[in-house]
């Protein structure tokens, strides 16, 4: 095991996640046209969205942001630097999908990690995962009127999500260390869902029949 508890890796991995989601989150909200206002509250609702439904779900308690207010400073900051250089960014949409790639890739196992140190069983390890990577997303672009990244046809995000997540709790599960389990799961994480950006990969999309008149 590692020298540094599990809770120290989660509160750093949520550090990071709760910064280039708030960025993906202004980004959206420059796109939106929103005044500075809307982009700090669009950037800490992305940021923190996943985590706090991640808290809440297995009681933690504080919930993370609350215990530690500094990731609210850090969203907040996010969403000021974007406010006044969003207009500097060529295309905003091709930056937003790579950084969410990134925040995906940290939330991930940064959300895993708070399960494991919670002592979840594999399950809630997984799912906790899956929630804290996803779902900040999923309520930033539902606010904003966008059609979520998560549900994006034929991509993968929410299996690129489980991947990583369920690669962590085998890890684990199997006695290696929890820092090289955490970081295979950001790895693969990534590594899936920047393959569907790059090459397409995607899972097979139901195509039922037309329905009988």
């Amino acid at each position: 095991m590692s020298a540094l508890p599990v809770f120290a890796y989660a509160q750093y991995l949520d550090y990071a996640a709760v910064l280039v989601f708030a960025l993906t989150g202004a980004l959206v909200a420059s796109r939106a046209q929103l005044d500075l206002v809307g982009f700090a509250f669009i950037a800490c609702l992305t940021a923190v969205g996943g985590g706090t439904l991640r808290d809440v779900v297995i009681q933690r308690d504080p919930v993370f942001w609350i215990g530690d207010p500094t990731y609210i400073l850090i969203a907040v900051a996010a969403a000021l630097v974007v406010f006044f250089t969003a207009h500097l960014v060529e295309s905003r949409k091709r930056w937003l999908i790579w950084l969410d790639s990134f925040a995906l890739a940290v939330a991930v196992p940064a959300g895993v990690a708070v399960a494991l140190a919670m002592a979840q069983p594999p399950l809630i390890v997984v799912l906790m995962g899956i929630m804290t990577g996803c779902m900040g997303g999923l309520m930033r672009d539902v606010v904003v009127g966008e059609v979520p990244l998560v549900l994006h046809q034929g991509e993968l995000y929410v299996s690129a999500a489980f991947a990583g997540a369920l690669l962590a709790a085998l890890l684990d599960g199997g006695g290696i260390d929890r820092v090289v389990a955490l970081g295979a799961c950001g790895l693969a994480t990534w590594a899936l869902r920047a393959g569907s950006l790059l090459f397409g990969w995607s899972l097979p999309v139901y195509k039922g029949r037309p329905p009988r008149a």
